[in-house]
């Protein structure tokens, strides 16, 4: 350890003399003394807990605990905590952003990657940049047009977008020092999460595993932008020669020909961990592609490296260790989610670990030296596996669960969207417990046996029409009942649940623990609570107009605690059933940073109601033949942007009262011919033939011409 500072010491010392010139430092006025923008490097990170003022990196230090020892908000001050400032981020589909302060400035993303630098002390915006992404862009995104956030060193802020460049800023002026390109553009890759600053390399991995990807996680230098390496986490087509030891031993994993299905999937779409003790980076990696194993690699195999955390040289990229949650996936099980390190006293000895709690809905207790398994329990409630080998490490699985070539399909729990999907969870370091923000969405999984791989768009290999809503109200509340929400308190030595608190519904917000004997978490009912972290004692509760799905964070300036929360609903569940489950405010500009301090009395604006507009939609086109079929090719391809039932929470339009819907020649030219694709609504016309577009259209009407519209939806959602 004491090597690695030194060595780092000496480097930083020379990088901070190189930004210190570039970054045109200014005085302080009445201080004669330069301030400072993102003065950040490796030992500051590593020594973050001397330094609680500040939140240096995603999940605070490298450790990823998302824990602050501040405790001036605490279990008995926090009843006076009260809003200090808020900041609209302006139109929002769903903010998921963890903030970074630093030096007294808050850096933040919104819609489309636009990044905003503001007072943190105050809220005054300092400087905005827009990347200005390809709205077309918008046909790749599985989940809403989000980003989780950038990463700061040695003066500098580094993003990830949507488009997959990474981009280098100023911190003090938002001037960008560099724009590199790290994805073949020509294919569906993404980016929607946060890079990792590790030894002065930015590591960034991608997204777009469904779409049709091979997954990488890549290294690139902080100051010039140059790859300095590239770690593949399946293989490719064996004819082209393997990269790497690891992907050959990948190979014999898998079967047939997944090159040509969509590249074989596993992407790093989220998150990483670092220790600098071993100097191992540790990555998530993502599912198949497509989901079904069948498709994917026919006979089986367990497909490495993916839905498996994996551990990394950090200096070269070079494989170390992995450890697999699901073997051979062929549920979209991935690992991408919240890993934490810690060093757990086990059976009477202490042990370095890694936990996650993946989309599976086993908490995993692993060795992050050696990748060794410890321990594993379920939860949440899960039918796919019974319990996990204590052994052999790998789970025990129900064989109805693998469902192709199945007659029926399978209800499954966890579905698609997992038992813990990105949002962060947090460990406090005084009660030991883990906080995970768990869900139950159940999914019915069955073989598509017309399976035709497209290139760019979604594919799983799953019968869609499978999870078609009916259209009777009392099934569709009992659907609603079974989608559940919930935060639960788990102790990760005795694998075992301490409490929990039960929500009105999925996907709420990460989570953060603080010295103060807090827990905090936004829901999708836009809530933002406090719990004590012992007991799940509910002690405060503010209205944030908006579901809440980030994670929170806290810092302090001048002796004064904050605690901030990015608010705004959206993500994958909001998207596809956020119109049919409603949760929180609809209203789509209310993308928000939200600072809170003990004191304060403000309230934000009362929410402003658009009028409603007379509609009358079309007269039914009276074809049931058409309907049918324009079902079945909107759940193909339209459901997973503009919702279940075409019924859209808001974000995207609601195709039931679009004033296109009675002009078949004009719907034809946007589903078709793309004439909204500037907008993000790309052409479908590779796929869809005007007579599948008219069709689709035959089927909004007749929802349009329903009873169904959102009054239904909420008096039936539970």
């Amino acid at each position: 350890m004491a090597k690695f500072n030194n060595r780092w010491l000496t480097l930083a010392a020379a990088l901070m003399a190189v930004a210190a010139c570039s970054n045109g430092e200014q005085e302080e006025a009445g201080t004669g003394q330069a301030k400072s923008f993102a003065d950040v490097d490796a030992d500051r990170i590593i020594a973050a807990d001397a330094d609680n003022s500040v939140w240096l990196t995603h999940g605070r230090t490298y450790a990823e605990d998302r824990y602050s020892p501040l405790n001036q908000v605490n279990a008995d001050t926090v009843k006076d905590l009260g809003l200090r400032w808020w900041y609209d981020l302006g139109v929002s589909r769903g903010i998921e952003v963890t903030p970074i302060v630093v030096d007294g400035t808050m850096y933040v993303t919104g819609l489309w990657n636009v990044v905003t630098a503001l007072d943190a002390k105050t809220g005054e915006k300092l400087w905005e940049y827009d990347p200005e992404i390809d709205r077309k862009k918008a046909v790749h995104l599985c989940c809403d047009a989000v980003n989780r956030g950038v990463a700061v060193w040695q003066g500098r802020i580094y993003m990830g977008t949507i488009d997959g460049r990474l981009i280098a800023l100023n911190a003090e002026t938002g001037a960008v020092e560099f724009d590199i390109v790290t994805v073949d553009q020509s294919k569906p890759y993404t980016i929607t999460g946060a890079p990792r600053i590790v030894n002065g390399k930015v590591i960034i991995g991608n997204g777009g595993a469904e779409y049709g990807v091979r997954g990488y996680v890549s290294a690139y230098d902080a100051v010039d932008g140059r790859l300095a390496w590239r770690f593949y986490t399946v293989p490719g087509n064996p004819e082209d020669g393997f990269e790497n030891n690891a992907m050959h031993s990948a190979a014999e994993t898998w079967n047939g020909e997944w090159w040509k299905t969509g590249g074989g999937g596993g992407t790093v779409w989220d998150s990483m961990a670092y220790d600098p003790e071993l100097n191992l980076l540790y990555i998530g990696v993502g599912n198949g592609s497509p989901w079904n194993q069948e498709i994917r690699s026919p006979g089986g195999g367990d497909n490495l490296y993916l839905s498996s955390i994996v551990a990394l040289n950090a200096d070269t990229g070079e494989y170390a260790w992995h450890y697999q949650t699901t073997p051979g996936d062929t549920w979209d099980y991935t690992a991408t989610q919240h890993m934490i390190l810690a060093d757990l006293e086990i059976e009477g000895r202490t042990r370095k670990v890694i936990m996650q709690a993946p989309k599976n809905g086993f908490f995993y207790v692993i060795d992050r030296e050696t990748g060794e398994f410890i321990s594993a329990k379920n939860f949440v409630p899960v039918n796919w596996a019974t319990h996990v080998d204590e052994t052999t490490g790998r789970p025990v699985e129900i064989e109805a669960a693998r469902y192709p070539g199945k007659d029926q399909p399978y209800i499954q729990l966890p579905g698609p969207l997992g038992a813990h999907n990105w949002h962060p969870m947090s460990m406090s370091r005084d009660t030991g417990y883990v906080y995970i923000p768990a869900q139950e969405i159940p999914f019915a999984y069955g073989d598509d046996q017309a399976f035709e791989y497209r290139p760019g768009l979604w594919n799983t290999g799953t019968n869609p029409m499978l999870n078609n809503f009916p259209d009777d109200a009392a099934t569709l509340k009992a659907l609603r009942a079974s989608a559940k929400g919930r935060l639960i308190a788990w102790d990760p030595v005795k694998q075992e649940e301490a409490w929990r608190v039960e929500h009105k519904g999925p996907w709420n917000g990460g989570i953060l623990s603080t010295g103060g004997n807090l827990v905090f978490q936004g829901t999708a009912g836009a809530k933002f609570s406090a719990y004590s972290a012992d007991k799940g004692e509910k002690l405060w509760s503010f209205g944030t107009r908006t579901g809440v799905v980030a994670a929170p964070i806290t810092y302090e300036i001048d002796g004064v605690q904050y605690v901030a929360v990015a608010a705004g609903w959206g993500g994958a569940y909001s998207l596809i059933l956020g119109g049919v489950f409603p949760s929180g405010s609809k209203e789509p500009k209310l993308g928000r940073i939200l600072v809170f301090s003990l004191g304060p009395t403000n309230e934000l604006p009362p929410l402003v109601k658009p009028s409603k507009v007379a509609y009358t939609p079309p007269e039914d086109l009276g074809d049931d033949a058409a309907v049918a079929l324009g079902r079945q090719v909107y759940a193909g391809f339209c459901f997973v942007c503009h919702g279940e039932q075409a019924q859209s929470y808001g974000s995207v339009p609601n195709l039931k009262y679009s004033g296109v819907l009675g002009d078949a020649e004009t719907w034809k030219s946007i589903v078709v011919d793309g004439a909204l694709a500037e907008n993000g609504m790309a052409g479908f016309g590779d796929y869809v033939s005007p007579e599948m577009a008219e069709a689709i259209r035959a089927y909004i009407i007749r929802e349009a011409n329903s009873e169904k519209d959102e009054s239904y939806y909420k008096a039936n959602g539970g």
